[in-house]
């Protein structure tokens, strides 16, 4: 009998043992399913981040400025901003530019503004379209009144003009024969995602004024708009109401900087 109860008690730890056995087993089943559902995580975040960094790359590509295609390319001046040391390097491109003056200096500016996106920028700025349009007015800009001689209509029915100086001493006069005044409508997208800051908001406007300067020395002024409309600054320090001469943005290697910023 003594026996039998041992025998029992023998019996009776078997399903004990396989018990655990089951627990252990479940578990590992358990860590092992929780391992395969990281490493399909893992997966396809690894496979949505790829597509995201091919998207920035593709989007990067767009946004770069297509020559035209009957345009001949030709040796341009890039005044290339530096944030390390702030100053501006004068570097050469071959780019094939428009006949048109306007379309020119809009084309030199998107040149300039796209290098500036890319990835191993020395002035990093935001990617996508900055230039909306440049506008070209022959100096001095003048406006036009009824003419005081004339107050009638001439023989096709309009009203007679005359033009009227600028009362502005300084920023609208003309310093030489053939200087025009370039008016650069830039897109809102783009300046409010520009960096802000007293340095690299005056480095963008010196290095567009010196890329223009250098290769339509016509240019004698600027003026810039956003969305056709004045603004106070750029990102909240270089003055943007302000007419600038171009002449004053000379590269620099540590000179005296023409002053594009508001305190």
């Amino acid at each position: 009998m003594k026996g039998d109860l041992q025998g029992g008690n023998h019996l009776t730890q078997i399903p004990s043992h396989d018990a655990g056995l089951q627990q252990i087993q479940r578990r590992q089943r358990i860590v092992f399913w929780c391992l395969i559902l990281c490493i399909l995580a893992m997966g396809v975040l690894l496979a949505m981040e790829r597509h995201r960094e091919r998207g920035r790359i593709e989007a990067l590509a767009d946004q770069l400025p297509i020559d035209a295609p009957t345009a001949v390319a030709e040796t341009v001046t890039l005044d290339l901003a530096n944030d390390a040391d702030g100053t501006i390097r004068a570097e050469t491109r071959q780019i094939a530019l428009p006949q048109a003056s306007n379309a020119r200096a809009r084309a030199l500016l998107d040149h300039l503004l796209a290098e500036y996106a890319l990835p191993d920028s020395t002035h990093a700025l935001p990617p996508g379209q900055a230039v909306a349009e440049v506008f070209l007015l022959p100096l001095p800009v003048v406006g036009y009144v009824a003419n005081p001689a004339s107050p009638g209509t001439n023989a096709a029915g309009y009203r007679t003009t005359v033009p009227v100086p600028s009362g502005d001493p300084e920023a609208l006069q003309s310093k030489h024969s053939g200087d025009t005044l370039a008016v650069i409508d830039l897109h809102s997208s783009w300046v409010n995602q520009h960096p802000s800051g007293v340095e690299v908001e005056s480095l963008t406007l010196r290095s567009m004024l010196g890329t223009l300067h250098a290769n339509l020395p016509q240019i004698e002024q600027v003026r810039f708009l956003v969305d056709g409309q004045a603004r106070e600054t750029l990102a909240g320090h270089a003055d943007l109401l302000r007419v600038y001469p171009v002449r004053d943005a000379a590269i620099s290697t540590g000179g005296e900087d023409p002053g594009p910023t508001t305190q």
